[in-house]
């Protein structure tokens, strides 16, 4: 095959974009549209190797895992390996995860591990050090199956072969166009739905097996202005893959297709600076993600500008050092044989995965990174075991007749709310038991107060589901108590994370009024109803993690400081100054009554963790709130009889 020098530069247009956006610079918002790029590339090169050996009977199985190997394994393994010598910078939750994910590069499946940890344009996602892979992981897999396919298809004859590919094609991308508005997490990590993308770089080349390389000023300027619109016009709001990718995979098509050194387009891909970094693109997408990770991760400096630009300059030099003696020497087949490259692969493979799996059934390595007190704080940060059986979200939300009913006996007890319900639930329901009573839980994940409001957008299921609780629980005779508890201070003025230590509110007056609104319409209705309504406020945060704050403390055995009491006080201002608007008959309860003193909040006390994350109370925590529920609710039962 004839080396075309745009095709590289059209790698460093794809790598570029990349790391500017995952290095947070906002100018490039559709800098993720590269990896696209490089899906429409990889289908062209590939295709036209595999073509052109199949048309001259000399297509090898083994020889092209061989390349394979040899392209991707040296590199992989280099930068897994410095992340391994980083990640004992991790904390054990963080270490275990990124255990689990070594395993699953290693097994080319990265892209369902990232599937089910997190949403890719997630804050959280960024300090994921190998979330990059998934692309791999991809390709792979489709690599897995491709020629497999094209040496079953090719005796039916080149027509069958293009038509039935045309048929994967619109299948792919009509999935692609279905999972940006139904699954989104799906559509973007999963081959089905990418497919198409590297489809377009075969088509093209079955298009160059049958016509000569055609010249296009026109066209080749096309294809890169689309590129660029993308680069700069796309952001996480894009739905992603779906229709929308056609805009930068055609841009990619029409510059293979028409860009020649005799186009402007060819002439600028051409030039040095862009092959040479198009060159090293592989090794720089690889070394990119974990160093901004890693930084990001340990806060290695305040500027983060201006770390990362110090970082983005730090990628390039690993890259050309990695190409140069790493993927360079092991494409050499005198210096390494076949036999030798998949020995290595294996025994690589093989230790990472023991590695891996070591870091995984040891909760990343805990004992060896905490003290005996530490780690007997760190065990009971305890969410509960039913969160994910019993807590609900999305539009295939649980129905509240379906609701979780803990422990058998009596049904008289409910618990209503969002995330920060779900371990008083279970704690509740565990304190019940003793007397015989049953209670059910409802709980709807990142759920405002809704209530009297019909919201679309990103609240429209909160919003149904919300009225659906609400009506059941309040018809349902059965249900003497209710006890409702919301993250009502994120609700109100918005997550802290993003602004701690500041106070400043990021939600508008009329949407806060409106939330707040709903909060207390939704006490009144309960109340109106005849319920016993236990209003549980919101439990202090933290500012970092309970795991964080245990590890950093000299004595886990006593008090483990969070934020200060006046910052809490000034967080919850906004409810505490309203609270004369909620019905007098509802009973409250605070759970920094048992967190706090004068001075500070607690994240951890006399070795009982009150936390399992930075703002959900562990079902240690939130048994010190229960028993007060179940005191002041007896209380109130003995007067009324």
């Amino acid at each position: 095959m004839k080396y075309r020098r745009e095709i590289d530069g059209l790698r460093a247009l794809a790598v570029i974009p990349v790391i500017l956006f995952h290095a947070g610079f906002h100018s490039f918002s559709g800098g993720f549209i590269g990896v696209d790029i490089f899906f429409v590339i990889s289908g062209y090169l590939i295709t036209s190797i595999i073509f052109s050996e199949i048309n001259t009977n000399t297509f090898s199985i083994i020889n092209f895992y061989e390349r394979r190997a040899r392209r991707i394994l040296p590199a992989l393994f280099l930068v897994i390996l410095a992340c391994l010598l980083l990640s004992w910078t991790l904390l054990p939750s963080d270490l275990n995860n990124f255990s689990k994910s070594i395993v699953a590069v290693n097994f080319f499946a990265s892209n369902w591990f990232f599937l089910k940890q997190s949403n890719y344009f997630a804050p959280d996602a960024e300090l994921s050090p190998l979330l990059h892979t998934w692309s791999l992981a991809v390709e792979e897999q489709y690599y897995m199956l491709f020629p497999i396919f094209l040496m079953l298809a090719w005796r039916f004859g080149f027509r069958w072969l293009v038509s039935l590919l045309a048929g994967v094609f619109v299948m792919s991308i009509a999935s692609a166009q279905w999972t940006s508005i139904n699954n989104p997490a799906f559509g973007f990590f999963m081959l089905p739905t990418r497919i198409w993308e590297l489809l377009i770089g075969a088509f093209i080349a079955f298009y160059f097996t049958k016509s000569n390389k055609s010249s296009s000023q026109s066209f080749s300027i096309i294809g890169l202005l689309l590129i660029i619109y993308s680069i700069f016009s796309f952001d996480n709001k894009t739905p992603f893959p779906s229709l929308y990718t056609l805009i930068p995979t055609a841009g990619a098509g029409l510059i293979i297709l028409f860009a020649t050194p005799q186009t402007f387009v060819g002439k600028l891909l051409g030039r040095k600076v862009f092959v040479g970094v198009g060159l090293i693109s592989y090794s720089a997408y690889l070394w990119h993600q974990p160093l901004f990770a890693f930084a990001k991760y340990n806060h290695w400096n305040e500027e983060i500008s201006l770390l990362m630009a110090y970082l983005i300059g730090l990628t390039f030099v690993l890259a050309y050092l990695t190409w140069k003696y790493v993927e360079t020497p092991f494409r050499n087949k005198q210096l390494f044989n076949r036999k030798q490259i998949f020995i290595y692969g294996f025994i690589g493979s093989i230790c990472f995965v023991t590695i891996g799996l070591s870091g995984y059934f040891t909760n990343g390595f805990l004992k060896l990174k905490t003290t005996d007190d530490q780690l007997l704080a760190l065990e009971t940060a305890q969410s509960s075991p039913k969160r994910n059986l019993c807590h609900t979200g999305g539009a295939n939300y649980l129905k509240p007749k379906d609701a979780c009913e803990y422990h058998p006996g009596v049904l008289s007890w409910a618990v209503f709310g969002d995330s920060h319900s779900v371990e008083l639930a279970y704690a509740l329901a565990d304190e019940l038991k003793k007397s015989g009573a049953m209670l059910k839980h409802f709980s709807f994940s990142a759920c405002i107060p809704t209530y009297g409001r019909d919201l679309g957008d990103g609240y429209k299921n909160c919003s149904d589901w919300t009225d659906e609780a609400i009506e059941y629980i309040a018809k349902n005779k059965d249900i003497k108590n209710i006890v409702v508890s919301y993250r009502v201070n994120a609700a109100l003025s918005g997550v802290y994370e993003v602004q701690y230590p500041n106070l400043n509110n990021v939600t508008s007056e009329t949407e806060r009024e409106q939330r707040w609104d709903s909060y207390v319409k939704t006490l009144h209705y309960f109340v109106s109803q005849g319920k016993n309504v236990v209003l549980v406020l919101q439990a202090p945060e933290l500012p970092k993690t309970i795991e964080e704050l245990v590890l950093k403390s000299t004595d886990a055995k006593g008090e483990v400081i969070g934020v200060s009491r006046p910052w809490w006080n000034e967080r919850s201002k906004y409810v505490t100054m309203r609270l004369n608007e909620i019905p007098k008959q509802v009973i409250i309860v605070d759970p920094a009554k048992f967190f706090c003193n004068e001075t500070h909040c607690f994240a951890a006390n006399i070795g009982i963790s009150y936390y399992f994350d930075n703002n959900h109370m562990s079902i240690a925590g939130a048994r010190l709130v229960t028993n007060e529920i179940i005191k002041n609710v007896n209380i109130v039962s003995k007067q009324s009889q």
